[in-house]
């Protein structure tokens, strides 16, 4: 306390008229001063120190806050959970027997979480099958859940969707060459995990649609 007050009679601050301001005796630092950062810091570490202090000891429970704490508002696939008690130091053994608890209760459910993944990444970002597939793969889900969640998109709505897509990006392509301009269309379809086949059906059929004459629709796109 000594030192703040020190610190604030030295740094008194002037007015706009070169006389003194008023007193800041007893005040805090201002923002912006090495003091006012050194204050922050010191708050931050206090924090994390009581956030330690209150944690658990018990491996078992530290495992159940830590699951509960990540699947607050975000449901999230075993793996995902797994990985997560293993940066945390959980014994392998206790994060095995809580993640299979978890499971038991519902509150971990790896074919729910894909069916919902499924369902929300086709109707915002456009996913077909295999991309789907793969985002899946990432966060750990089981060969055949994944299989059992992309079966539930309709090929019909697979292919609507991918149509849509299309007709978004035709006026950005139009004046270009028009094997590039299929090449980069078809691409586009292929990053999101449509089949070539697929891709290439949907694009031939809008690019009829809107007049453009190809030569190479019987025959490979040639590279760029």
């Amino acid at each position: 306390m000594t030192r703040r007050t020190e610190w604030a009679v030295d740094a008194a601050p002037v007015d706009d008229s070169g006389g003194p301001g008023p007193s800041r005796a007893g005040a805090g630092p201002p923002r912006g001063s090495r003091e006012f950062g050194e204050g922050r810091r010191s708050r931050g570490r206090g924090r994390e120190a009581e956030d330690e202090l209150s944690e658990p000891t018990d491996p078992a429970e530290r495992a159940r806050q830590i699951c509960l704490r990540l699947l607050t508002g975000t449901p999230r696939t075993r793996q995902q959970l797994a990985e997560a008690l293993h940066k945390r130091e959980i014994p392998e053994e206790v994060a095995e027997e809580v993640l299979s608890r978890f499971e038991e209760v519902g509150l971990i459910d790896d074919a729910a979480f894909a069916g919902a993944w499924v369902e929300s990444r086709h109707r915002s970002r456009g996913l077909a099958r295999g991309a789907l597939a793969r985002e899946l793969r990432t966060k750990g889900v089981d060969s055949e859940v994944i299989s059992a969640a992309v079966e539930q998109l309709d090929p019909e709505q697979e292919e609507s969707t991918a149509r849509r897509l299309v007709d978004r990006k035709l006026a950005s392509t139009r004046g270009v060459d028009p094997a590039r301009r299929m090449r980069r269309l078809v691409g586009m379809l292929a990053r999101k995990g449509y089949g070539q086949g697929l891709a290439m059906r949907v694009v031939r059929q809008a690019l009829e649609e809107e007049g453009e004459q190809e030569e190479l629709l019987d025959h490979h796109l040639p590279d760029d």
